[in-house]
């Protein structure tokens, strides 16, 4: 198993250690800090160099370990409305399966499609207390609703978060770091095998702070995968979040007005 580790010896002596002993007294880092690229990966500030600016914005580079990883990823926060393609994989010796997902996030509202072996469409809409649920994109089909309960939209996704990776027990991360993932820079996160064999992977995106791919293994092999590395960070209309039968989801003041006819 990789157990690359990045460099930090061009900046940890000043940057990493003041941060990381500002972190030791002042007990987390705060929720509305910043996490950013390594320095290597920053594109430089003009304005900045030329001592110029609003010192209030300038960047925070935290240094990833096993010991600061989870109170690094605590500080970010989800966009409040994107949408993004989601490719889930499940393997097994001699056979595999997937299935493609395409989530839009507007608010507390969450609607995703998701592609069926038959070729059908299921498409769910939660806003984490109430779900409905319909077959299809007709006009007519038929609708379920139900209570959420403790049926949260990433168990709609069948997908982990990275707040999955706040809750694991610290003592399990054996590895965390900067890493990339194809054009992205992320937090990569890895625990021990537990006692059945199995282990976790992440990459959280430093860019959009979603989870972007995770992985568990049993053993050295990949046994769930699941990889979504492009976000659309856009507002999607509320006919995204309207029922068949023309019921519309979103909050009256969420909704935009419809267009004059002429």
């Amino acid at each position: 198993m990789d157990k690359r580790k990045l460099n930090w010896i061009t900046w940890a002596v000043l940057a990493a250690t003041i941060i990381l002993a500002a972190l030791m007294l002042g007990g987390s880092l705060n929720r509305t800090a910043h996490i950013t690229l390594p320095p290597s990966t920053l594109p430089k500030d003009p304005a900045a160099e030329n001592g110029g600016g609003d010192a209030g914005t300038a960047l925070t580079v935290v240094e990833i370990t096993p010991e600061t990883v989870q109170s690094a990823v605590a500080s970010l926060s989800r966009p409040e409305d994107y949408g993004r393609n989601v490719t889930i994989e499940y393997l097994w010796p001699g056979g595999s399966g997937k299935h493609e997902l395409y989530t839009i996030v507007r608010g507390p509202w969450t609607r995703v499609d998701r592609g069926l072996p038959d070729g059908s469409t299921r498409i769910s809409v939660t806003n984490g207390e109430e779900t409905y649920i319909w077959y299809g994109y007709g006009e007519g089909a038929e609708v379920y609703s139900a209570p959420a309960g403790n049926i949260s939209a990433d168990d709609e996704q069948s997908i982990p978060t990275y707040e999955d990776i706040l809750t694991l027990p610290p003592e399990d991360i054996v590895q965390a770091d900067y890493r990339p993932l194809e054009a992205l820079t992320c937090i990569y996160v890895e625990t021990a095998a537990d006692e059945a064999g199995y282990s976790l992977r992440y990459w959280v995106s430093v860019e959009s702070g979603l989870l972007v791919q995770a992985e568990k293994l049993l053993g050295e092999d990949v046994v769930y995968r699941m990889t979504s590395l492009y976000v659309d960070e856009t507002r999607y209309d509320a006919s995204r979040f309207t029922l068949p039968g023309g019921r519309v989801l979103l909050e009256e003041e969420d909704a935009e007005p419809l267009e004059p006819m002429n």
